[in-house]
């Protein structure tokens, strides 16, 4: 098959760009037999052309990074851009990674859309602070579907709520999976380890509990602080950290950074214990992983978590909500508490700090659990559903 691929969200550092490259990555290695054609806004990865694919740059005012995001403010000229180079292209397939980077295609041009989520249907006031960014969003993403011949998420409760929310026929929907990069896996280098603590200001014995994604209202971390805030409060836990790693700016989505500062510098148990070092580099990220007590997932919603497959790779349980996508990936590899009580999520911390042979127990089922998930077998389910828009 001709396929094309809409490379615009390479560069993105939220879950959708990471996405994006290790989906596409493992596409092109194992896409022996087809031909790709990979469409993009900005600077060309080395290791697309190094993989053969033919490549394509469009010329814009603003790449997708800067400008498509939740409340996207992508010029028109920049769309119709990105439309017109791939209607000069003859393909028997165009795959969106994500929604938030689509763009009208030709009339009669078959392809498949990643919907990654249906949270900004679930959560609009959370998502968007603006009627405004909310409106164009819905237009965005009901186009989008409606141009679709197939729908791509990444977990069976996604699929769940694109069916609810979006209306979608499950008839339409596949399912693919994440899985954690190659750069993650547990490591014993403790020079590194300790290095990556100090750039973060973590003291060098101190146990912590690890949050990474973005600041987003959805992502529940007030009452992560809270339940944190009465673990500690208890006995056995009063030597934890908590670190809440991710862009403070939100990249162009909503972020209640100021808010989770300001509590945390008002409440006196937390003042001196909650961390927030910004966006974290993988190199230093599967460092934090690895010397994590555990990792923390309180969302309200998540259409997949990949820092849960990144945690369990590294070995690392994950203390998640019992909502939403992360208990698939999760399995027996962590306890799960109900997002709405701080009361629950205390509880979970407290037990994994106290209970050693717990601990030690889900770190074993941790590392036996990763190996379900791959980028290899993600690669195989996006190209079925290529197939299938396709008419293969």
């Amino acid at each position: 098959m001709k396929i094309g691929i809409d490379g615009t969200c390479w560069w993105n550092q939220r879950g959708f760009g990471r996405f994006t490259r290790e989906l596409v990555s493992s596409l092109l290695t194992r896409g022996a037999g087809h031909h790709f054609t990979i469409f993009f806004d900005g600077p060309v990865p080395s290791e697309i052309e190094a993989l053969g694919a033919t490549v394509v740059q469009v010329a814009t005012r603003a790449t997708v990074v800067e400008a498509a995001v939740a409340a996207s403010r992508r010029r028109l000229a920049d769309v119709a851009a990105c439309s017109l180079a791939t209607a000069a292209h003859r393909l028997d397939v165009f795959f969106f990674p994500a929604v938030y980077s689509w763009y009208p295609l030709r009339p009669g041009q078959k392809s498949v859309v990643g919907v990654h989520d249906a949270i900004a249907e679930k959560y609009p006031e959370l998502v968007f602070p603006e009627r405004r960014g909310r409106r164009f969003w819905a237009l965005k993403v009901r186009s989008a579907l409606w141009q679709a011949t197939r729908v791509l998420t990444v977990s069976q409760a996604s699929k769940q709520d694109i069916v609810r929310y979006l209306k979608v026929t499950p008839e339409r929907i596949d399912v693919t999976t994440e899985a954690a990069g190659p750069q993650f896996g547990p490591t014993g280098d403790a020079a590194a380890i300790e290095a990556a603590r100090a750039r973060i200001g973590l003291p060098t014995k101190a146990r912590f509990l690890l949050f990474v994604g973005g600041l987003a209202p959805h992502k529940n971390l007030l009452l992560l602080e809270q339940g944190f805030a009465e673990a500690i409060a208890r006995s056995g836990t009063d030597d934890l950290y908590l670190v809440i790693a991710g862009d403070p700016a939100g990249a162009g989505f909503h972020s209640c950074a100021e808010e989770l500062h300001r509590y945390a510098r008002g409440h006196p148990l937390l003042r001196e214990r909650v961390l927030f070092p910004g966006f974290v580099p993988d190199r230093d990220l599967v460092c934090l992983y690895s010397s994590a007590l555990a990792v923390v997932m309180p969302s309200l919603s998540e259409g997949f978590g990949l820092p849960a497959i990144e945690a369990i790779t590294c070995g690392v349980p994950v203390l998640a909500s019992a909502v939403g996508a992360v208990p698939e990936v999760v399995g027996d590899a962590g306890l799960l508490f109900d997002p709405h009580s701080a009361a629950e999520l205390a509880s979970a911390i407290s037990r994994i700090a106290t209970d050693a042979p717990l601990l030690q127990s889900l770190r074993r089922k941790a590392l036996a659990r990763a190996p379900q998930f791959s980028w290899g077998r993600a690669a195989e389910l996006t190209m079925a559903s290529l197939e299938r828009a396709a008419g293969r």
